[in-house]
Formats: C-alpha cells, sequence, structure tokens
C-alpha cells in the first residue's frame, strides 16, 4: 500500500462540534429547500399531507457520496475498500504524529483528538478514552508520546465497534464533506466541482494558511468567476485546479499531483461535471475504475 499523501496541520481552524441532542431526528426528512433561508418555523404538516423529501442533487447524493468516499481512498489508501479503512493506523512520517481512520486522522493536527471527543462524549468507556490527555499534549506535534505503546492496537479494537465507526463518518461529514458541498454549490459547480472543493479540504485543511482550502479557491477566484457569478464552470474549475496543484507543490509531501492531474482533471476535460460512472483513473500510478 501506497503512504498516504497528508493534508497540512490545521488545528483550532474548524468549526465547533455541536453535539445534537434529538439523535433520533431523521434528518432526510427536512427538505433540501429549508436550509437556503433557515428552518422553517412553521407547524409541521400531518403525515397524509407531508411532502416528500427534495432529493440532493450534487455530491451529497447517496450514490454520489459513495464515489466521493472511493475517489478520496484511492488516494489516502491506494484502495477503493474505503470501510476498511476505519481500524487503519500508522505513522507515515509526514510530522503529523499518527494517521488513522476513514480520512486519515491526525494525532498532530487536532481532528483526532475531535473525533475521540466526539466518541468519548457519545460513549464514555470506550477503549480509546483514556488516551485523551495524551492526545491534548501531542497535538500539533509528531509526538506519540503518552500513546504508545498500545494506542494503535487500542484503535484497531474500537474499529470494530459501531460507534466509532460512527463518529468518523460524523467528524468526516461535519469537518470536511459537509463544508465542501455547501460552498460547492453557493459557487454554483457542480458534482465534480464538489467533489474537488471536498479533495482538497481533505488534504490541505481550511485554515488561514496561503495552503488551506479557503486560500486556494481565493486563488481561483482571481482568475476565473465560478458559475454564481456568471461565469463558466469548467474555465473556473481548471482555474481551481490550477491553483490547488500550486498548493501541493509548496509542500515536498504533496509534489505528486496525481490525485489532480489524472483524476480530477481527467474528469473535467472529458466533461463530466455531474461525476458520472463509468470513471477511470489513475493516483501514484495506480489505475482504479468504478463502473
Amino acid at each position: 500500500m501506497h503512504a498516504p499523501h497528508k493534508r497540512a496541520a490545521r488545528r483550532n481552524t474548524r468549526p465547533v462540534r455541536i453535539t445534537v441532542i434529538a439523535v433520533g431526528l431523521a434528518l432526510t426528512a427536512i427538505p433540501v429547500t429549508a436550509y437556503a433561508g433557515g428552518l422553517s418555523h412553521q407547524a409541521a404538516p400531518t403525515p397524509a399531507a407531508a411532502p416528500k423529501a427534495a432529493a440532493a442533487t450534487g455530491l451529497d447524493d447517496p450514490t454520489k457520496k459513495e464515489i466521493a468516499m472511493q475517489l478520496v481512498s484511492s488516494a489516502e489508501n491506494s484502495s477503493l475498500n474505503w470501510k476498511s479503512q476505519y481500524k487503519y493506523i500508522e505513522d507515515i512520517d509526514d510530522d503529523r504524529g499518527y494517521t488513522a481512520g476513514i480520512i486519515g486522522f491526525c494525532s498532530g493536527t487536532g481532528d483526532m483528538l475531535d473525533l475521540v471527543e466526539l466518541y468519548t462524549e457519545r460513549k464514555p468507556d470506550n477503549v480509546l478514552a483514556k488516551y485523551l490527555p495524551a492526545l491534548r499534549k501531542v497535538n500539533g506535534t509528531p509526538s506519540h508520546s503518552g500513546l504508545d505503546p498500545n494506542f494503535t492496537k487500542d484503535w484497531v479494537k474500537a474499529a470494530s465497534d459501531s460507534a466509532f465507526k460512527k463518529a468518523q463518518d460524523d467528524e468526516r461529514d461535519r469537518v470536511y464533506f459537509n463544508p465542501a458541498v455547501k460552498q460547492g454549490k453557493a459557487d454554483g459547480i457542480g458534482t465534480l466541482g464538489q467533489f474537488a472543493y471536498y479533495d482538497a479540504i481533505v488534504m490541505h485543511g481550511d485554515g488561514g494558511d496561503s495552503t488551506g482550502f479557503s486560500s486556494i479557491r481565493k486563488r481561483a477566484l482571481s482568475k476565473a468567476k465560478p458559475p454564481s457569478q456568471g461565469g463558466n464552470e469548467v474555465t473556473y474549475l481548471n482555474a481551481f485546479l490550477d491553483a490547488r496543484v500550486w498548493a501541493m507543490k509548496q509542500e515536498e509531501a504533496h509534489e505528486d499531483t496525481s490525485r489532480v492531474d489524472t483524476a480530477q482533471r481527467v474528469f473535467l476535460k472529458k466533461g463530466n461535471l455531474n461525476l458520472d460512472p463509468p470513471l477511470d483513473w489513475k493516483v501514484y500510478g495506480d489505475s482504479f475504475h468504478i463502473g
């Protein structure tokens, strides 16, 4: 397996997690249009009169989201089987400590700490809870102090717990997936563009540094207008991918830009703005296919 190429440190740049008390609420029951101007405070219609929930129309469509998970996994783990990565953990010598889980949570960048805190809020007696003091101390460093020798073994144990898998899913969505889709829709770009945003946030985070997602997007906006501002979508996405490649080349660990050059750029050149299968691409020399 190729060593994943990880994102830049970004602690204290992510939105604060909000604990949802009414866990049982079915989010899919809220029409997508409710988010355009805030949730409606009108009384809910009776079940007989309730309209069918609006379908997701971009990368948040379940089928497209599954494709997104596979595309990222091809770059992060050299495999399309992203669901096998809940138990993944290793130090890939990128000065970010341990890298683990379905999206590459890092002990040195804070998102692993956030994940274990969420897991512990939901299940206080979990096998990773005892490492929280150590995770707080090593945050921002590549250190394993207080984690070795059993942290990796306990991570694998935790990965067999459905509650831990759900926590990984929820943190992935909160920190990376949902912000990318929301910004993409605001910019008027389709499924492929929203994926380009998502992959950029996964690797670079969304901090205030010159290579964070917001800076990459700002660099693209200086070259082309997005559809929401009357621009051409293909032209804008090319500008965004150009800016993304520039950002990747600023760090030695990201010098291989194939996840853009022989993947996202391939889809864009084919005009596949909706990210429709079949999809064929390469990452780090490996070929992948989704039929």
